[in-house]
């Protein structure tokens, strides 16, 4: 795959406008947050039936749960990072692959995080945790940037200019050794795992020879 240097800026900042499958995404992820926000308690039920918990995959066999724990967050400043970066990072990978081929990442991704989630509660932490939000998504994204274009400069916490392939690595080491840590409110394994499935998607046979844009 080529290689690109040329600033995000230039990626979402002269868009002018959101691809389908990016707009549907920020459109569902914001609505369903709004609802739980005011609805609170008396959703609970069916909060406990969407999010991602392992114990229910394997004993009761709920398996949407892999998909729909993606669009359940926790917190403002949770789902507007995961937003913000779906934004910045994802809408050029829509126009570049197209939006089936990225819906298609997107969930690949997700998927695969959730899957990493099960495995990872039931050798090491508590299967009955549940897991909300899109960060194995997102990650996977992060990841597949860095890959795709290592040395196009960022903005780190919107001050710091940093190559996109030093940013995703020290992201992806903070989720690592957070993964260490029981008492962590942040399902590390869940980072971790959208990049391992992000980086295996771009390995797939029908993503060779695929450049990115300009």
């Amino acid at each position: 795959m080529a290689i690109g240097t040329r600033s995000y800026t230039r990626g979402f900042l002269s868009s002018s406008g959101l691809p389908p499958g990016i707009r549907a995404l920020l459109i569902s992820n914001i609505a369903v947050f709004v609802i739980t926000f005011f609805a609170g308690r008396r959703l609970t039920g069916t909060l406990d039936l969407l999010m991602l918990r392992p114990s229910d995959v394997m004993t009761h066999g709920y398996i949407w749960q892999l998909a729909t724990y993606m669009f359940l967050h926790q917190g403002i400043g949770h789902i507007l990072f995961n937003m913000l970066a779906l934004w910045m990072f994802g809408t050029e990978f829509e126009r570049l692959w197209g939006t089936r081929r990225f819906l298609n990442f997107y969930f690949f991704c997700g998927v695969g995080a959730g899957l990493c989630v099960i495995l990872g509660n039931y050798l090491f932490g508590n299967p009955n945790v549940g897991t909300g939000g899109s960060s194995g998504a997102i990650y996977g994204i992060l990841l597949a940037s860095a890959v795709m274009w290592p040395d196009r400069q960022m903005l780190f916490y919107f001050l710091i200019p940093i190559k996109m392939k030093y940013f995703v690595a020290i992201i992806g080491a903070i989720a690592f050794l957070n993964s260490f840590n029981p008492a962590s409110p942040v399902s590390d394994v869940a980072h971790l795992g959208g990049m391992l499935f992000g980086y295996v998607f771009l390995k797939l046979p029908r993503m060779r020879g695929v450049d990115p844009v300009g």
